[in-house]
């Protein structure tokens, strides 16, 4: 996501208003009227079954791009795990925190912690779409994921794949002139598991599954071979391996920490 881009989202009133509520309505709107609702009741709760069913998949520190209010951070450090959330709203990173997890208010695409070390990163909730470009936001995952590291991503439920210029609203909008994107729009995609195996071209496809009516896609970055040896443990720890994070800032960070850089 673009520095405006970023800024077009964060600034989006109606979505702090949203997470700090836990309730909708809310929508992603494209210039044309066309509206998305967005399931805030679902991501203000609790990690439900296929929430978790997903964090069962997850190996070694975890980084959730575009964490929004938390549950996923929130069930991986109750399990123990090592996760770090990012988010460009500042609601949805101090909701994050409130609920016990690690969360820091960034673009991905800005510099981050640990980067080249992540065991897992999770783009849920159609966060693959941050950016409206598939492909470069793939390109960035690569690089922020250890070798042999584990990408999740949950794409639409139906074969799409549509770049569009959107706008976060709380309200079914009256008629919007055809073409026109207005104030505080940002580009977004809505990308199929189809399309997104089509961009993720040299990627490792490890996996494919649907629960609850969601669809998922695990993906190994192209190149990298999984690494063994034990000089690597911090970055990619078998599933059973835990560190918890007792605060927001670790107290006694390791430098194979990922979340021990700033």
């Amino acid at each position: 996501m673009s520095a405006t881009a970023a800024v077009a989202w964060a600034g989006a009133d109606p979505y702090a208003a949203a997470l700090r509520a836990g309730r909708g309505p809310l929508f992603l709107r494209r210039a044309d009227g066309w509206l998305l609702p967005l399931e805030v009741e679902r991501w203000c709760a609790r990690a439900d079954r296929v929430d978790r069913e997903v964090l069962d998949r997850c190996e070694g520190t975890v980084l959730d791009i575009g964490c929004g209010p938390g549950r996923l951070v929130a069930e991986l450090a109750a399990r123990g795990r090592t996760v770090l959330g990012i988010d460009v709203s500042q609601a949805a990173v101090d909701r994050t925190v409130r609920l016990g997890g690690h969360a820091l208010r960034r673009s991905v695409f800005e510099p981050l912690p640990g980067e080249g070390r992540w065991g897992t990163v999770l783009l849920m909730d159609g966060n693959i779409g941050i950016g409206g470009d598939p492909g470069a936001l793939l390109a960035r995952v690569h690089r922020l994921l250890a070798p042999g590291g584990l990408l999740i991503a949950e794409t639409d439920p139906v074969d799409v794949d549509e770049l569009a210029e959107v706008q976060v609203v709380d309200a079914v909008p009256g008629p919007v002139a055809e073409g026109r994107a207005g104030d505080g729009s940002f580009p977004w995609a809505r990308v199929g598991a189809p399309a997104l195996l089509r961009y993720a071209r040299g990627w490792q496809h490890t996996g494919q599954w649907t629960s609850g009516g969601r669809r998922f896609v695990a993906l190994r970055g192209p190149g990298r071979a999984r690494r063994r040896n034990r000089t690597t443990s911090s970055s990619a720890e078998p599933a059973n391996r835990t560190a918890v994070i007792s605060s927001q800032r670790a107290r006694n960070p390791s430098v194979d920490s990922p979340v021990a850089d700033r």
